[in-house]
């Protein structure tokens, strides 16, 4: 009795313990969620470099450091280029498009005005003054500048991060993969392998499946801004591209800054400019999407839809914003311990009875004893 006492005891203890590390590795997850959000990114964009590593090696036959630091560097040119050429282009419209702001706020002031009846007049006048007062440059705060700073370095400082855990990663994945997995039984450890590469592999086609969508968005919607006359359609365009990696809201945040500047050239021009969005947005949704999701991390758009609301629900933006990738990482999870060998029938009334003929085949190939007979 004393023995079983001191069994349970410790079974006890060990069970406090755990509880009390696990809520304890709770807490340092949600303090340090920005590193772990950090951390998922870097493995996100290592995952969509890592193919082109093994396109190259296999091509040119080069190690694989070598080859990590070519594609590397070819990534990091790529970001710089984006920096340098694009970003100052972008700026400079934006520019343009600030000074455009206080002619078109007097026209739509004076336009107001000889609506009627007088009660809408005079509440179009209110909601363009309103507008105004938040478009008009404020006196400069010295604690908002510093602010402002503080957030410029935090994003640069981010950034470079990003990109040192890009590459580390990179680097150290084959050494952090067989030291994770040692903590595994022996046994286990290929197929824990196999469905850790599996994962990697389709964050990375996720990845992929994005910039195709951003790059295509932003393309298609520059392209028919400059045709149509906008201005500044290179700004627009990449405001378009960008905010497509928002899910849910991010088509209606890539439209509204053009609808906006369409309206400062004419109502006519804003109402194109939102039919071409629709038209781009309907041709993405229902061939560009479908495509690209399904041929890349092989979810349906059903699990699609559902993982974007639930991820939304539960984390808001970002939530919706990395429902996709962990759901086709759980996804892989749920394949491998599900038993595939054996078939499920779809259709009860398509499932075939053994005949009277089989029946009694099968009772004759049974001994006696199972027969009932002595």
């Amino acid at each position: 009795m004393r023995a079983d006492l001191l069994a349970w005891a410790v079974r006890g203890a060990g069970l406090a313990v755990g509880i009390v590390a696990i809520y304890g590795l709770a807490l340092l997850a949600v303090g340090a969620g920005g590193v772990l959000l950090l951390v998922f990114i870097a493995i996100l964009l290592a995952s969509a470099l890592e193919p082109f590593v093994g396109w190259i090696r296999s091509r040119v036959g080069l190690g694989r450091g070598p080859t990590i630091l070519l594609v590397y560097a070819a990534f990091l040119l790529l970001v710089i280029g984006m920096a340098l050429v694009v970003v100052p282009a972008a700026i400079g419209q934006f520019n343009d498009i600030v000074a455009g702001l206080p002619p078109f706020v007097d026209r739509a002031r004076d336009w107001a005005s000889h609506v009627r009846p007088a009660g809408l007049a005079r509440s179009l006048t209110a909601l363009i003054n309103a507008g105004d007062d938040v478009l008009a440059p404020a006196p400069p705060d010295p604690s908002a500048v510093v602010k402002v700073g503080l957030t410029v370095v935090e994003a640069v400082v981010s950034v470079a991060t990003l990109l040192a855990l890009v590459f580390f990663w990179l680097v150290e994945h084959a050494r952090l993969q067989r030291f994770v997995l040692a903590f595994l039984p022996a046994q286990r450890r290929g197929g824990a392998r196999e469905a850790w590469n599996e994962i990697e592999a389709r964050l990375g086609l996720w990845v992929r499946g994005q910039l195709i969508l951003m790059a295509s968005i932003g393309v298609a919607t520059g392209t028919a801004y400059f045709l149509l006359g906008l201005p500044s359609a290179l700004l627009l365009g990449l405001i378009a591209g960008l905010m497509e990696v928002i899910p849910i809201v991010g088509p209606l945040l890539g439209a509204a800054p053009a609808l906006l500047v369409a309206l400062t050239v004419s109502p006519e021009l804003a109402l194109v400019v939102a039919g071409v969005y629709v038209v781009v947005q309907f041709v993405e949704g229902n061939v560009l999407v479908p495509l690209v999701m399904r041929n890349t991390i092989g979810l349906s758009p059903f699990l699609v839809i559902v993982s974007l609301l639930v991820g939304a629900a539960a984390g808001g933006i970002v939530g919706a914003l990395f429902a996709v990738p962990l759901t086709a990482a759980a996804l892989v999870v749920l394949e491998r311990v599900q038993a595939r060998e054996v078939p499920v029938a779809q259709d009860p009334a398509a499932v075939e009875t053994p005949s009277d003929t089989d029946s009694a085949s099968l009772r004759r190939s049974l001994p006696d004893a199972a027969r009932g007979k002595p």
